[in-house]
This record gives structure tokens, sequence and C-alpha cells, in this order.
């Protein structure tokens, strides 16, 4: 049987923001404007940053990723929730009902979120045809070795599939250096 090798990418604390939030956080009639794309088609990462607010501290130029979404989320790791004074539960992306919320702002004004501070769950986008390659489906919770010196299984990763995805599991930047992992690394998954 095959190795079921997936590139990883290692996620920084970031922000997706609605329209609304975007204007009020950088003014009327402003959008997002891209910096680089991301390794998911359509994704980008932004020109624009924001700081959060909490209330034990602050995290200043959080950068903010487009296109602009549904509603705003605010991706952090555990450590950054210790920093800013919330605890974010690991949530898949845009589960956020029942999340913390927290104060942004920007070069044009602050809003204060009630919800949508989360840890994202680890995750692995696919697109149909490699979930068919690896035996596995949309929802389906996996677990993936990644080899080297602090080696690691990462457990309860979820498959997202979809003909938008590439093939890459994101983890975030707790994740990585628990695991000495950087991004371009291969994990392994084991089913």
């Amino acid at each position: 049987m095959p190795v079921k090798e997936i590139p990883i990418g290692v996620s920084n604390r970031h922000v997706h923001l609605s329209p609304r939030a975007v204007e009020r956080l950088f003014g009327p009639g402003n959008a997002l404007n891209p910096l680089r794309e991301l390794s998911q088609p359509g994704q980008f990462a932004c020109r624009e940053t924001v700081s959060l607010i909490g209330p034990k501290g602050r995290i200043d130029r959080v950068r903010v990723l487009g296109p602009a979404r549904g509603e705003t989320q605010v991706e952090i790791s555990l450590y950054d929730g210790y920093t800013l004074g919330v605890v974010p539960p690991v949530r898949d992306s845009g589960d956020i009902e029942g999340t913390p919320g927290i104060v942004m702002e920007g070069p044009r004004g602050r809003l204060r979120i009630d919800k949508g501070v989360i840890c994202a769950a680890r995750h692995i986008h696919m697109h149909p045809a490699d979930a068919a390659a690896f035996g596995v489906h949309n929802g389906q919770r996996v677990k993936v070795s990644v080899d080297g010196p602090r080696g690691l299984i990462l457990d309860h990763v979820l498959i997202r599939v979809s003909a938008n995805y590439r093939l890459e599991m994101h983890i975030d930047l707790d994740e990585a250096n628990a695991g000495q992992i950087a991004t371009g690394r291969k994990g392994i998954l084991l089913g």
C-alpha cells in the first residue's frame, strides 16, 4: 500500500472579516487588498492588519485573510489566548456559536464582536480526487503522523473536501512548535 503523504501548512494567528467589519475597521468603501496568495485557491493574505485587544493584553499586526466572509472569525493559538486573557475553544472553522468575543482595532475604528474567537481545529483540505485516493470522506476525523526529532501523532484531524481545495493539512503555531514542524513538512495519513 502506498504511503499517504500530506503537505503541512503552519497557520499563525489571523482574522476573517465580514464586509461590515472591513468598513468599520478600515473605513467606508474600503476593500481588502491582496498581499500574497495562500495555498488554498482564491484565498489570500491581505495588506491589512488589525490589533486584537483582550481583557489582559493586546496583539498588534494580526493579518487579515481574504476574501471577506459572511461572519467575522478570529483564529488564535491557545498561547495567544493567555496573552489576551480569553479562552478560545478548539473549533472547526465557522463553528463560532458560544465562543468568546474580542475588540479589534484598525486604522479607522474599533469593533467589538460578541463571538468568533477560536483556536482552529487541525484539518486537512482535500480535493475530491485526493479524498478518493486516500479513501476518506468529508467530515471524517483521522490521525496523521509527523516524523522528526520531536515526532508526534496528531489525532482528531478533520477532513474537509471541496473541488476548491488543494491538498494540505493546517495546524496552528502551538502544534507546530510542539513537533518542530515547519510549513512544507509532510505528514503520513494513518487512518
